[in-house]
């Protein structure tokens, strides 16, 4: 038993305080908006189609039990009230099919929307760790590599 009172700071150093749901989609799309000046509808939806488009990169798990922590953690940026389309339900999307996902998704051409997934990824690399960041990166093409790498 530690000596560390119960009430004291130190005694809660390594649990993770539970978060209610959206709570960090809620805080990502704040800052998205305030931190690198996206309009706030253009945020959420920017922010949907570049993250669906990343968890489309992931290989399906054989072992349902343990799914990838990076990919659980991407599912903690999803607004609660967008529900996610079955991988299963959708044809198979090419890897670079990103930027088009994302014009569409805000209406813009797709030339236009580069600098939004750059401030989404700049976003990301701010919630993810060092080694989560390579990770991820590893599965994008050479294409969104190249974005993510300008967001350093």
């Amino acid at each position: 038993m530690s000596d560390t009172p119960p009430g004291n700071p130190q005694s809660r150093g390594d649990k993770r305080r539970p978060t209610r749901p959206g709570a960090q989609s809620a805080s990502f799309l704040t800052h998205l908006c305030e931190v690198r000046g996206v309009d706030s509808q253009v945020a959420e939806k920017a922010a949907v189609a570049v993250l669906t488009g990343l968890l489309r990169q992931f290989e399906p798990d054989e072992d349902a039990d343990a799914p990838d922590p990076l990919a659980l953690k991407l599912l903690e940026l999803l607004p609660v009230s967008r529900p996610l389309v079955q991988a299963s339900a959708e044809p198979e999307v090419p890897p670079d099919a990103l930027l088009p996902d994302v014009a569409r998704a805000v209406g813009q051409d797709t030339t236009a929307v580069e600098p939004l997934v750059r401030a989404v990824f700049q976003g990301l690399r701010e919630y993810l760790t060092e080694s989560e960041a390579q990770e991820l990166e590893r599965l994008l093409s050479w294409d969104l590599q190249h974005l993510w790498r300008r967001t350093q």
